[in-house]
């Protein structure tokens, strides 16, 4: 019987190691009671990897359920972002009891990590890491390379006595070499990266060397894990996705199967915010109400106006966020940023101004109507460009996030824009309406 239930995990284990992919998606689709059943059937590596795939919701329940001997084995072969995904997810009393039978050493880096700041390099490193001396022989190393569980990766780190970081060898340049040679003599220096370094720098890092992965030290320069580019990209993806979220005022912790409780508490302080600005751009259209009662056709068009403009603005807004992500623009580049969007604003305003102004007089017959929406088109299309460039940079000189809720401002500083724009040369040009 034994026998038979080794055969089962080995078969498990393997079909894990070869299409991990597979294996995840067939999980994250089977009834609790399957999954639960299957994942006690994995091994430790195969419960990590399936760990490190599922939804972060499925992820934390498997986590919370096993058994304390499980959690340590799973923690002790985890990435350092696996870890820092599951034990804080778990109940007080059981991720003290968790902590405290960790040995010593991985209890203090986790508690230590657990602290960091979401966006520093530390959360993303990978802990396992081969390390090498400048005195071995190729051989040596070779030998220890073969005998080490940690596989992939091209690049491998030197570290002296005190463990403190001491340059980097190529895999390639170790193959190559002759056995009897020394490591030290193959070895170049090592870009690295401190503990608490935000992930922008980290990227910056890996972009300008080309590196496939970046040593992550302390303030004594001791090696405390690596950050591998795969890792990386996955940070990337999901900060980018969390940015999405922030834009609309969606908090970034939100997941899609999240309680409808914990997305009411998250979701309705910005929804009333953007009430609020809701009845300011009202506020200008009830400035014009007479105006209006008198052309009503102005009420038709004053969507139109406030469209276009919104999703000028929305575009300069995407550009420049980016931008600030990936720092090729900083607060120092505003003035060329705010030039350009308003002269491709003006470009596309007078653009718009044409079409638009035609598709008015072929409905209403009104050249003066047509003339008042196409001259709000050529004012309102530029302020919303320049907006949607201005109000990044503004949060990001206030030392705040960009992305936060960076589309609710934009909307109301672009109705407000469009509807005074509109409606001013509309009164302006009464006479001719």
């Amino acid at each position: 019987m034994s026998a038979n239930l080794d055969l089962a995990r080995s078969v498990r284990d393997d079909f894990v190691s070869r299409f991990p992919g597979d294996a995840a998606r067939v999980l994250e689709d089977a009834d609790d009671a399957l999954l639960a059943s299957e994942f006690t059937g994995l091994g430790d590596g195969s419960r990590v990897t399936m760990l490190d795939r599922l939804s972060p919701s499925r992820a934390s329940t498997l986590f919370r359920n096993m058994a304390l001997a499980g959690q340590i084995a799973v923690i002790d072969l985890a990435p350092t972002h696996l870890a820092l995904n599951l034990v804080p997810g778990l109940a007080e009393q059981q991720r003290d009891a968790l902590l405290e039978a960790l040995p010593a050493t991985t209890r203090r880096d986790l508690e230590r990590l657990i602290d960091l700041p979401v966006r520093a390099a530390g959360r993303w490193m990978d802990r396992m890491v081969v390390t090498l001396n400048r005195d071995q022989t190729v051989a040596n190393a070779i030998e220890r390379i073969r005998a080490s569980p940690i596989r992939g990766g091209r690049t491998l780190y030197l570290v002296d006595s005190g463990r403190r970081l001491d340059g980097r060898v190529d895999m390639q340049a170790l193959a190559l070499a002759d056995g009897e040679e020394i490591v030290g003599d193959l070895a170049n220096p090592a870009v690295a990266v401190d503990v608490v370094a935000p992930r922008d720098e980290v990227v910056a890092l890996l972009e300008e060397h080309r590196a496939d992965s970046l040593p992550v030290v302390d303030s004594g320069q001791r090696l405390l894990g690596v950050v591998r580019h795969d890792q990386l990209l996955e940070a990337v993806g999901e900060a980018a996705s969390a940015d999405m979220q922030k834009m609309v005022g969606a908090s970034p912790d939100e997941q899609a199967l999240s309680t409808p409780v914990f997305a009411i508490r998250r979701r309705l302080p910005w929804l009333q915010i953007n009430l609020l600005t809701a009845f300011l751009a009202s506020a200008v259209v009830a400035m014009f109400e007479g105006l209006i009662a008198q052309f009503t056709a102005l009420a038709v068009l004053l969507p139109v106006v406030a469209g276009q403009g919104g999703n000028a603005g929305a575009q300069a807004l995407a550009v420049t966020v980016r931008g600030l992500a990936l720092r090729e623009v900083g607060t120092r580049e505003l003035p060329r940023l705010l030039t350009k969007e308003m002269i491709a604003g003006i470009a596309n305003g007078f653009a718009l101004a044409l079409v638009c102004g035609a598709g008015v007089y072929l409905w209403s017959g009104s050249p003066g109507l047509s003339l008042v929406i196409s001259c709000a088109m050529v004012l309102s299309i530029p302020a919303a460009g320049v907006a949607g460039a201005l109000v990044p940079m503004v949060l990001t000189r206030l030392g705040q996030d960009p992305a936060t809720a960076s589309s609710i401002i934009l909307t109301t500083v672009t109705d407000v824009a469009g509807f005074l724009s509109f409606l001013g040369i509309a009164m302006a040009l009464a006479s001719i309406l």
